[in-house]
């Protein structure tokens, strides 16, 4: 029976690779070993060496140049000086202890796996014999006595699918206790060790350690942790799964485009494919371009209110715009100062920023630009005070009736005639009983409410499931939903003109979440990816009319739902599970 189960345990391990060596105790020499030292004095000793060489070899070699010595001609010194850089440089590059430089050389080949003997193979398992065979959420338990030092630990990580096991080695187990301990900060496991995977590993074991919570139904194989370094998500310990979905086609302006559209509210990305048919069955939609700007507004403070006036109509003063345009524009080679609005509370003065910010959403931009501004100020106005590069008269984040009047981002309206008949046979419903529904609900009760930016049925849906699938932030669903919804009867009462009016819409196909792969697929889908090299920013612009031409046919076929009265029976059906939920998740 015991020799049944190494034979099955060994037939395990063949069949998942760990992607690291196990070290074992008969074999823990390293190369720090060469000198009787401690490892920071080795170090230090062949990076002087190395560097004395090499400074020794150039003056040597510099003093043949000038008097016309052939170079191959060497002395013995110039031999140690030779031997002693190659030896040195040999050293640091392999064991000067930056782990991602180690990690580069020393990586094995899964060509080195395949061969290695079978014998060290089952001394790993023998070693294994005792240690948790466990999913590692399970493995979680305090109560349970730890491994020995020397011991591999074995887990198992399993989300829905079967996953690999996951080989944690002795020097991994000693770098988890680090983090647990709080020795080495969780934040630096990326710049210590050099292997994003490997630190995204370690700080999720840890976290389950610490909180004694399991992650197992976290995913975090299958992700690309190098390309959210530095710019997306710090600390990572996973990633979370949201399906997309496609409506459309949406017919816009005369092309045709499938809307990626992510989310996990059942009925959305069906409704709005309803709204995607009715558009396209009455001749298409339009959309018009009204504004492209992004802003930022620093506040700053003075001595006294005369002092912020006398700022505030330098600023506004066409004269200088030229000056103004020419230091802001030093930020970027798109950015584009387009106009400074200035607000006066007392002696705080705000400046709303207003820049063109090519195929990049842009925020970045327009702080550097600012910033550029507000430090050529101060040789005019010493006495200026700069409080923060926001204010919130940008209003970046909040609704803000600045941005509902004077917009952010790209202004866009959209329009369709919605033929009667498709009125009646897709969205199952009247000409007349829509303009009415639309008065009463997203005029007059979301004037009732004290709305602002809220005069629809539901854009916010349909912004922040695109935008989740092209990359954008989706914080900025929060102004970016601004949007009045209008309808009413034409063509003496037969068809229905709707339409909706966003002030502003903030969006980028370059930059942040936009160059992860799969919202860089989704943008790819709608042809929008990356910089328009013909028409710097013609991309986001694009983005951001198909976005409202995708809440356009959302607000359609939801205020149908609503005036036929189906709004609960289509989310009984498509909104409920029937599944087990309890049966799956053992399952």
């Amino acid at each position: 029976m015991e020799s049944h189960r190494r034979r099955s345990n060994a037939s395990s391990v063949r069949s998942h690779k760990p992607t690291r060596p196990i070290p074992l105790e008969d074999d823990s020499t390293k190369a720090s070993d060469a000198l009787p030292l401690p490892l920071y004095l080795t170090n230090a000793v062949f990076f002087t060496l190395f560097f004395s060489a090499v400074y020794f070899l150039l003056n040597r070699w510099r003093e043949k140049i000038r008097s016309s010595t052939p170079l191959h001609v060497v002395t013995f010194s110039e031999i140690v000086a030779i031997l002693a850089s190659v030896a040195s440089f040999i050293y640091l590059l392999g064991f000067f202890g930056i782990d991602f430089v180690q990690s580069l050389v020393l990586r094995p080949s899964a060509d080195v796996w395949a061969s290695e003997d079978d014998e060290v193979e089952n001394e790993v398992l023998l070693r294994n014999e005792d240690a948790r065979k466990v999913p590692c959420g399970q493995a979680l338990d305090r109560s349970l006595r730890s491994l020995p030092p020397s011991a591999p630990i074995v887990t198992a990580e399993k989300v829905y699918d079967e996953m690999p096991v996951t080989v944690v080695t002795e020097e991994d187990e000693e770098i988890i206790r680090s983090v647990v301990t709080g020795i080495t900060p969780s934040y630096s496991l990326e710049s210590k060790l050099g292997d994003c995977k490997r630190a995204a590993a370690i700080r999720r074991e840890a976290l389950q350690r610490l909180t004694g919570k399991s992650l197992s139904g976290l995913p975090l194989d299958g992700f690309d942790y190098e390309s959210i370094l530095g710019q997306c998500c710090e600390m990572p310990v996973g990633y979370v799964q949201i399906p997309v979905g496609i409506a459309g086609p949406l017919l816009l302006n005369g092309r045709e485009y499938s809307v990626p559209m992510a989310t996990t509210e059942g009925c959305l990305v069906a409704s709005t494919n309803r709204g995607c048919k009715a558009i396209h069955l009455s001749g298409g939609a339009t959309s018009v371009l009204l504004r492209d700007g992004m802003t930022r507004a620093p506040v700053v403070r003075f001595g006294t209110a005369k002092r912020a006036a006398d700022l505030k109509f330098y600023l506004e003063d066409p004269e200088n715009f030229e000056t103004l345009a020419i230091v802001f524009n030093r930020s970027s080679r798109f950015a584009r100062l387009q106009g400074i609005k200035c607000a006066i509370a007392g002696k705080n003065l705000y400046l709303r920023f207003s820049c063109f910010t090519g195929d990049a959403m842009g925020m970045n931009m327009v702080s550097k630009g600012v910033q550029n501004v507000l430090d050529f100020l101060q040789s005019d106005f010493p006495d200026m005070d700069v409080i923060g590069i926001s204010g919130n008269f940008c209003s970046d984040k909040k609704p803000a009736a600045v941005n509902w009047i004077e917009g952010r981002g790209k202004s866009v309206v959209c329009e369709a005639i919605i033929k009667g008949d498709t009125v009646r046979k897709v969205l199952k419903t009247s000409v007349e009983s829509l303009v009415e529904l639309n008065m009463l609900k997203n005029l007059t009760g979301s004037a009732m409410a004290g709305a602002l930016g809220g005069f629809n049925a539901h854009a916010s849906n349909i912004v922040t499931a695109v935008y989740l699938a092209t990359g954008q932030d989706p914080a900025q669903n929060v102004e970016s939903s601004h949007c009045i919804t209008m309808m009413e009867a034409v063509n003496d009462g037969k068809d229905l003109h709707v339409s909706v009016t966003m002030p502003s819409i903030e969006v980028g196909t370059v930059g942040g979440g936009t160059q992860l792969a799969s919202q860089s697929a989704c943008l790819n889908l709608l042809g929008v990816k990356g910089a328009s090299k013909e028409s710097p920013g013609a991309n986001s612009r694009l983005l951001a009319t198909i976005v409202a031409g995708a809440v356009l046919a959302g607000e359609l076929s939801l205020m149908s739902a609503l005036a036929a009265g189906q709004l609960v029976k289509s989310h009984m059906k498509y909104n409920r599970s029937s599944k087990d939920v309890s049966k799956a998740a053992s399952a």
